[in-house]
């Protein structure tokens, strides 16, 4: 079956199976959470505008996320909503998988490529009638809290899409594993296409996208054996693959990275953790350093862009204040609160986890409050984002900050962050801030959106952030805390490195110098695209990871 609705480029001519979890490709397709999704999406339409030979593989989740709702006194509230998605074309396959010794039943849907402009994109439901509740559930919610569903999801994932491109007939050269989830494919390649580990190894990849524990997820190797995560082989050929010869717990990074020719980190700083953090694995393959990267195509305002590329200020000022009103509108639909666009609007928006600090700005409540009351060089504060649902510690720091907010007409927090928010909050913010806990930001994108967008970076210097920001220039910097002080003295440090940098410098220049505001946000626009579009992201993939050949760096099993 021809999968691509367009003439593939010869400089891409390898075919690629680009496995993920979740693709934030448009809002109206709700199957994405956060910043991998964001990842995927931009990758997967840059692989289009590029002329690619690429195939998204990923699952169609019947309820998505969730939705973000509000309890009567404005307070978070999740929501589960069935979706439904006529744009879809299913594919004429009949595929099953065993999960837990059950056959399971997986339909197939085409997302073609000239719907959203992105490469075409094979969506895997075992939500259908042929099979009973249980396996039903198993592509309801993305990320679902339940082990044993969460480890099916991965088992169709991998197994299942692998099993579909074989049914469509679809030549694949290069299995792209987007994080570890959709491992099992290793499993399913093993022994019928491949016998031996070197030959497999040539045609897999690997990123890992985070330094997090909780993102490099493990499992007792027990439980996945029963539940066909290995797809029948024998514990014995599983710990000889992953290199397991002791142990009970799995790590699926760790299995990747010894299932893979070459694996990559998100940023450089990332590259340099990531080594540190896996050094101990012997056999693992190499892992390079390619830097995350955003579709300026998808993501800009297009008259802001034409103002710059025409070198107006005045026309880049004025875009700038109506995009501004734009996004107040959205502000006062959900909170009643007429923001100024005259008045400097910082935002902090990105999935609430702690690590990320969503609160920090309120760390010292007493200089907060006098920032916010500041009438001589006022401030509008935006919150948004997405605690994960049964995270009930970020849960309630997003309704803290719902709870404060309402004293205060000058701050908001808005539910419903998606692609469409998160495009208004990018386009109609001064400043976008980033406070992460340094080197647990494996890279952060949402800063490169919004640079593309006259929104300035301030962040924390990890992630993306160094290598792009020239401070004062195109970006503001917060000079981070010794990493090695206790997370309480971190936090202070952080904090009042933040204010001082804030009301010492970025406060002023808002005010005092409009014209040298200007220069920095042009600045931002035009250094951000040569490294930080996701055409340049997609050419380094290919060059650095699909087309690279690999001396068998392991015996063959």
């Amino acid at each position: 079956m021809q999968l691509h609705s367009y003439d593939i480029n010869p400089k891409y001519s390898k075919s690629v199976a680009y496995f993920s979890m979740e693709f934030a490709i448009a809002q109206s397709l709700k199957i994405y959470s956060g910043g991998l999704g964001f990842l995927a999406g931009s990758h997967m339409r840059s692989a289009y505008d590029l002329k690619q030979n690429v195939v998204g593989i990923g699952l169609l989740w019947s309820f998505g996320y969730y939705d973000q709702a509000r309890n009567e006194d404005g307070t978070l509230r999740p929501a589960f909503t069935r979706k439904f998605y006529y744009f879809l074309e299913e594919l004429d396959v009949h595929v099953t998988v065993r999960v837990n010794d059950e056959e399971v039943r997986i339909k197939a849907f085409l997302l073609r490529p000239d719907i959203f402009g992105s490469a075409p994109i094979i969506l895997l439901s075992t939500d259908t009638d042929e099979n009973d509740y249980l396996s039903r559930t198993i592509t309801h919610k993305l990320y679902d809290g339940n082990e044993r569903t969460r480890v099916a999801q991965e088992i169709v994932l991998g197994i299942g899409g692998t099993k579909v491109l074989e049914a469509l007939n679809h030549k694949v050269d290069i299995y792209h594993m987007n994080e570890g989830h959709a491992l099992p494919l290793v499993y399913e390649l093993y022994g019928k296409h491949y016998q031996t580990m070197e030959a497999l190894r040539e045609h897999v990849v690997f990123t890992t996208h985070t330094p997090e524990a909780a993102g490099n997820e493990e499992h007792n190797i027990h439980f996945l054996h029963e539940m066909g995560f290995f797809n029948r082989h024998s514990l014995e050929t599983v710990r000889k693959l992953s290199g397991y010869e002791e142990g009970d717990n799995f790590s699926l990074t760790v299995g990747a990275l010894r299932s893979a020719k070459i694996a990559n980190a998100v940023s450089k700083i990332h590259g340099k953790v990531a080594n540190e953090m896996w050094d101990h694995i012997v056999d693992r393959c190499d892992i390079i350093s390619i830097t995350n990267a955003q579709n300026k195509k998808y993501w800009t305002d297009k008259t802001l862009i034409r103002a710059l590329d025409e070198h107006e200020d005045y026309e880049v000022m004025a875009r700038k204040k109506h995009l501004k009103k734009l996004l107040f509108d959205l502000v006062a639909d959900q909170t009643g609160k007429m923001l100024d666009p005259e008045v400097l609007t910082i935002v902090w928006a990105r999935r609430f986890a702690e690590y990320k600090r969503p609160d920090l700005l309120k760390y010292d409540l007493a200089r907060f409050v006098k920032l916010i009351t500041n009438e001589e060089r006022p401030v509008q504060i935006i919150w948004a984002g997405k605690p994960y649902p049964t995270d009930q510690g970020s849960i309630d720091t997003f309704n803290e900050l719902i709870r404060i907010s309402r004293h205060y007409k000058n701050i908001a927090v808005i539910t419903g962050y998606e692609l469409r928010i998160s495009r208004l909050l990018k386009q109609g913010s001064d400043i976008w801030l980033n406070t992460p806990r340094i080197t647990r930001e494996a890279s952060g994108t949402s800063g490169m959106t919004a640079s593309m967008n006259g929104s300035i970076h301030f962040s924390i210097d990890d992630g993306w952030h160094p290598e792009f920001a020239r401070d004062g220039k195109n970006a503001f910097t917060i000079p981070f805390a010794d990493p090695d002080l206790s997370i309480e003295d971190q936090d202070r440090q952080d904090y009042e490195n933040m204010m001082d940098v804030l009301e010492n410098k970025i406060l002023p220049l808002y005010y005092d110098d409009p014209q040298e505001w200007v220069e920095i946000m042009k600045n931002a626009m035009s250094e951000i695209e040569a490294d930080f579009d996701s055409g340049r992201m997609a050419r380094e993939y290919y060059e650095r990871m699909f087309t690279l050949h690999l001396e068998p760096s392991i015996p063959g099993l």
